[in-house]
């Protein structure tokens, strides 16, 4: 009937570029013994020309901070990075060249290693706004129990190693029409894949954005093939600074899902003032009725009662 959670932190800066953070943190919950406790240690050194990163961490398969969020459980992970930052003087229109790697493990307290990724890669960055991002990843999936990836395609339990090739390109960001698109090409799970997603944004002035992006996921594995797509429509406009509407569709041809949320806020300061959402589900498609409505009316107000 009770549970509590101690922390600690700390940062501690050492010149102008480097810096170190920790932390450590325990638990107390009836019928958890021993194992209850998570502590991080990382230093980071980040100058114009160089950032580097290294990373300890680790979570007891008790630490149980039940009014917290703990993503996962049970691990150690030890995580480094290495970024170049090269600004030519006058190659190709080139305003900056970031070669970097980064690398992160994740291992359970009997040794076995659950997740591995090892990813290098250069951004290309022009001086007019475009960029393009070639990278290679190598990485480990470390499955305990089989899992239903999708319906009746089962990934069994094992340690996968594959690699993949991740390319990326994207206009100028800042104009008011831009497009890009990210493609991931390799294996997964003992076979192969491939991610496309595509997106083209479009503003008008400061009142109007709108974005249209896609999905798309080709899966070749032992146990079945299959494919997703998930398509999403974003739409936002400002009436005024504090009154915005905004909308977001989202479709999933795999599982034939449409969503729509709808979003009115009224903004007074600070994020307080009023909110009506809409949301609505339909697991029939397109041309189906909806299964689920969800109406929410929120008004915040905050104010100081020393004034």
């Amino acid at each position: 009937d009770k549970n509590r959670t101690y922390g600690i932190d700390g940062r501690l800066a050492i010149g102008d570029y480097t810096q170190i953070n920790a932390w450590a943190s325990k638990t107390d919950t009836p019928g958890l013994d021993d194992d209850d406790h998570a502590y991080s240690l990382k230093a980071s050194y980040d100058s114009a020309e160089w950032s580097h990163g290294i990373e300890y961490t680790e979570v007891g398969e008790n630490f149980n901070p039940e009014v917290g969020f703990l993503s996962r459980s049970d691990y150690r992970k030890f995580a480094t990075n290495s970024l170049m930052r090269i600004r030519p003087d006058d190659l190709w229109g080139l305003m900056e060249i970031r070669p970097h790697y980064s690398y992160r493990g994740y291992w359970d307290f009997d040794g076995f290693k659950e997740t591995g990724f090892l990813h290098l890669d250069v951004h290309w960055e022009w001086q007019n706004g475009y960029e393009f991002h070639t990278g290679y990843n190598i990485f480990t999936d470390g499955i305990k129990e089989p899992f239903e990836i999708t319906d009746d395609i089962w990934v069994q339990p094992g340690s996968y190693h594959d690699s993949e090739l991740s390319l990326s390109f994207h206009t100028n960001q800042s104009a008011p029409l831009s497009f890009g698109i990210h493609a991931t090409i390799g294996g997964k799970f003992g076979g192969e894949r491939v991610i496309l997603s595509p997106y083209i944004d479009y503003r008008i002035g400061e009142k109007f954005s709108s974005s249209l992006s896609v999905d798309y996921n080709d899966y070749e594995l032992p146990g079945g093939d299959f494919t997703v797509t998930l398509s999403r429509l974003r739409l936002s406009y400002s009436f005024t600074p504090k009154v915005l509407l905004q909308v977001l569709m989202q479709y999933n041809d795999d599982d034939e899902t449409l969503g729509t949320n709808l979003r009115f806020s009224w903004l007074r300061k600070a994020n307080t003032g009023l909110y009506l959402v809409y949301n609505e589900f339909d697991e029939r498609g397109v041309d189906g009725l909806p299964k689920g409505r969800e109406l929410i009316l929120k008004y915040s107000f905050m104010f100081d009662v020393f004034n």
